[in-house]
């Protein structure tokens, strides 16, 4: 923001940096009253795009908003830039590619679905980036997003398109698009894709939330890539929230080895020394498995207990990243992390400043923050009664919603299709915004 323009809300701490809340208006509800089986036992199998929850089932944050939570580890792409070793460059990018989905751990809590053209902006100068978001499809619902370092050290963009489906007991998220991180310094960009995600025990039990699949994170400069393999968590819980994997070459040599856990930290060894001691690993575990033949492939009803509540560290092996402790009100909270907990803060001064379109605007959104659910309800359904209707009338009118901010093309560096930022938002020229809210 220009400084004329810069809201003053927010104390500042003896160093100038403005301090954020650190818990919501209001705790969180509880949900026990509330059967999420009654709704979704007739859409099994189905996409869960076109199903309307109700509000009970969220978290008081918009999907875009919640995108926004990659950045939480900016630190990670700071530390990129500053490292002269290309390998070096690329632990710190898959670092901070892993820390990126570590805030979804325990947040059963849906995001609200962006109404089309709703947008998003986040300034952290503590951090040292600023990012916009719009909602640029609503079917399929496509969110897209542009960050960029406040020293023009880096660009991070993306656009995301979550694939929900319901499968009985449990709620998959697969977020379908590509996301981009470049390094101007070093003349390097890198692309990669999340795992799929998973909410458990949708009928009965504690939920908990499970990560798996390959990341597979490539520089285009160097032609190194990374495999990442975020694990299942298998019968007895033996893998819950395990990461693995290898940086190779071009010619596929591997470079360097790491583990770690999506919830906490991540490490690197030569590759070599994890070899060896994944060999060692096997050999006991196999004759623990011969002690104990109880092999099913059903899902887990109960979230399985991980082996210990740490990674075992191999003797040799480098820290990447680790997690920042939740705030203790965490839990009554929706299990939201600190940088989490001042996404949707209004600060003084601030509505004069940002667009209609922002998140921080919405009603339904800022009533549940406030606790008032039954407000939050009828807003959520008022808005989305409001879209239809705007969509009623386009279709009538041969009109074609257009984007703002974004527009579609080839992402420069794989050629596949891409939503980019099309500039000129930080210009703070507002005029002929459509009325969403």
């Amino acid at each position: 923001m220009s400084d004329d323009k810069k809201p003053s809300g927010g104390e500042a701490t003896s160093n100038g940096i403005k301090k954020h809340r650190t818990s919501l208006p209001s705790p969180m509800f509880s949900r026990n009253d509330f059967s999420i089986w009654s709704i979704l036992r007739k859409c099994i199998g189905m996409e869960l795009s076109k199903i309307t929850m109700p509000v009970i089932f969220n978290e008081p944050l918009s999907f875009l908003q919640r995108l926004s939570e990659y950045m939480e580890h900016t630190y990670l792409i700071h530390k990129a830039n500053h490292c002269s070793n290309p390998m070096e460059r690329m632990q710190c990018v898959v670092a901070f590619a892993v820390s990126a989905v570590a805030s979804q751990w325990e947040r059963t809590g849906k995001p609200f679905n962006p109404l089309l053209g709703e947008t998003y902006e986040l300034v952290r100068e503590d951090l040292g980036f600023r990012l916009i978001s719009e909602q640029v499809s609503h079917h399929p619902p496509i969110s897209a997003f542009h960050a960029e370092g406040l020293n023009s050290d880096f660009v991070f963009h993306g656009s995301i398109y979550p694939k929900l489906k319901f499968w009985g007991k449990s709620v998959e998220a697969e977020p379908k698009g590509i996301i981009t991180l470049e390094l101007p310094k070093h003349n390097e960009f890198y692309t990669w894709t999340n795992p799929t995600c998973c909410v458990h025990n949708i009928i009965v039990g504690k939920l908990w939330i499970e990560q798996y699949g390959n990341m597979e994170i490539t520089n285009h400069k160097t032609g190194d890539k990374c495999i990442l393999n975020f694990k299942p968590c298998g019968l007895f819980g033996k893998e819950l929230h395990k990461v693995e994997g290898y940086i190779q070459d071009k010619s596929k040599k591997k470079l360097c080895a790491l583990y770690g856990k999506w919830t906490e930290c991540l490490y690197c060894i030569d590759p070599a020394a994890f070899d060896s001691y994944k060999k060692n690993d096997k050999k006991n575990g196999d004759e623990k498995k011969n002690l104990n033949k109880a092999a099913s492939t059903e899902e887990p009803d109960e979230m399985p207990l991980p082996d210990s509540e740490s990674v075992q560290v191999i003797p040799g092996s480098t820290l990447l990243w680790r997690i920042a402790p939740r705030p203790p009100n965490s839990t009554q909270m929706y299990n939201f992390t600190l940088f989490a907990m001042a996404l949707n803060e209004l600060e003084k001064g601030m509505e004069s400043v940002i667009p209609k379109t922002d998140c921080r605007l919405r009603p339904d959104i800022r009533a549940m923050e406030n606790g008032d659910i039954d407000t939050a309800s009828e807003e959520k359904k008022r808005l989305e009664e409001k879209q239809r209707a705007a969509r009623k009338n386009r279709s009538k009118s041969d009109e074609d919603w257009k984007t703002r901010w974004f527009h579609q093309g080839p992402n420069p560096h794989i050629n596949a299709q891409d939503w980019l930022y099309s500039g000129k938002y930080w210009d703070r020229n507002y005029t002929g915004l459509p009325d969403i809210y």
